[in-house]
């Protein structure tokens, strides 16, 4: 399975009540195929507000993803919990759905060692038939992947790449131990071309609602060997990578990219508690970066 160089972290859209808003999730996803050249969505990740949202409105979400991408694009489903149980139960509805792959988070708060951590994803990938991706976010998690770890569960034959949010050294030693089916994924915008250089296939990105044709555009002159313009382009679009998470004060994602969105004509709507959008200060910032696009 291939996903693609680009994958980009869907937010969910919601309306003024709080709820799904499926009219604005339609044109979003239209948006980041046609306009933002994402190769992938990921349907319920993080950015998209997973701890929020109510297995209800996830299947709700997958089944809508598959059907209205009608194969433009493949879609990742969020399956993964802190519960080995139920992430086997959500992988196989999402599966039944049609999605094109799963993405697993590393289980948070109840802090498992290595072989629990190991155990956790197999029996997850032994339950289905679909590729996958790995999520190692130690920042969002506190423990995270060993490279040991990962490369135990690259031998998995349905396991196929991990996003990767820890450090290039990981990313490093993975690239160069993985089993040739395995792709890394860089989770973090502002490392994504750095990955690339050390190994990594391509980025799962936030920035990628805003700005995913100009990432495509840098991955493509770095994969053509043209690294000095593929460099200025990762520096061109570094204030965004960096924006979007580190404005005055660091905003919990998907706050910052959901306020750009709606400035840029997408209503998208605000986040669910606990988080909260930006204050004055905040805003104000992301206006600013929002504006630098068009410069």
């Amino acid at each position: 399975m291939d996903f693609g160089r680009l994958i980009t972290a869907m937010v969910t859209p919601f309306d003024e009540q709080g709820n799904v808003n499926w009219t604005e999730t339609a044109k979003l996803i239209d948006y980041l195929i046609e306009d933002q050249r994402s190769e992938s969505l990921v349907v319920c990740g993080t950015t998209g507000e997973s701890p929020t949202l109510t297995e209800e409105e996830k299947l709700k979400l997958f089944e809508f993803a598959v059907d209205h991408a009608k194969g433009r694009c493949k879609i990742i489903a969020g399956t993964g919990s802190n519960s080995t149980a139920h992430s086997i139960h959500l992988t196989q509805e999402a599966e039944k759905l049609g999605v094109d792959g799963v993405l697993l988070v590393v289980p948070y708060y109840n802090k498992p060692n290595q072989e629990g951590l190991y155990r956790h994803f197999e029996a997850i990938a032994r339950s289905t038939k679909l590729p996958v991706m790995l999520y190692n976010v130690p920042g969002r998690t506190v423990i995270g992947l060993s490279t040991e770890t990962t490369l135990r569960l690259a031998e998995i034959p349905n396991v196929v790449a991990t996003k990767e949010c820890a450090s290039l050294e990981q990313v490093t030693q993975i690239a160069a131990g993985a089993p040739a089916h395995f792709r890394v994924y860089s989770g973090d915008d502002a490392s994504g071309l750095p990955a690339m250089a050390v190994g990594a296939y391509g980025i799962v990105s936030v920035a990628g609602h805003i700005i995913g044709a100009s990432m495509k555009d840098m991955i493509t002159a770095y994969l053509e060997g043209e690294q000095v313009q593929a460099a200025r382009l990762h520096q061109k679009l570094f204030p965004v990578f960096k924006g979007l998470f580190e404005s005055p004060t660091p905003l919990p994602n998907p706050a910052a990219v959901k306020y750009a969105l709606n400035l840029l004509g997408h209503s998208v709507g605000g986040v669910r508690l606990p988080l909260i959008g930006p204050n004055e200060k905040e805003a104000e910032f992301i206006e600013r970066l929002v504006h630098s696009l068009a410069e």
